[in-house]
């Protein structure tokens, strides 16, 4: 059987010196970045017990940064749709890796924090992070570093203005 390339997630490499960059190449390499990244950070969590979505591991970083947190405060937070926070809450606390408590003052209100087990695939993320983070900026000094955040924030806000 014939492999596929995948021409979306993995562009096709230009010939050192090639002339014919597209004024979209800045944001098509942006995306092929940050499509590396995830996949190399979920890799992890795929091959061991837990198989966390990027979504679901937004909802758990909220949830430890946030212990106590309700379902509401995270739909403000993120601004996502309710019903699809419901089902993420509800398959997290199902696989164990959050738990939540009715509020004191409103019994409909749940409290929801990550268990001991969320905890540690937090952690486990956090440290991928770090080693994709080094490994992503290798042979970047400190100066190259700052100049990309920079020039990345003024793509940002050209895109927000």
């Amino acid at each position: 059987m014939r492999k596929q390339d995948d021409n979306v997630n993995h562009p096709a490499a230009k010939a050192p010196g090639s002339t014919d960059e597209r004024p979209d190449d800045v944001l098509d390499l942006v995306h092929h970045v940050m499509h590396q990244y995830r996949s190399q950070q979920y890799q992890v969590l795929r091959d061991g017990p837990h198989d966390v979505t990027h979504m679901e591991s937004k909802v758990m970083h909220f949830f430890g940064h946030h212990p106590g947190a309700t379902q509401s405060e995270l739909a403000h937070k993120t601004g996502r749709d309710k019903a699809q926070l419901a089902r993420l809450i509800k398959g997290l606390r199902e696989r164990g890796l959050l738990d939540g408590e009715a509020g004191e003052q409103d019994r409909r209100s749940v409290q929801l924090q990550l268990t001991a087990e969320g905890r540690a695939v937090l952690r486990t993320l956090q440290q991928q992070s770090r080693r994709l983070h080094a490994r992503a900026v290798a042979g970047m000094n400190a100066e190259d570093q700052q100049r990309l955040v920079a020039l990345l924030q003024r793509v940002s806000r050209n895109l927000d203005g």
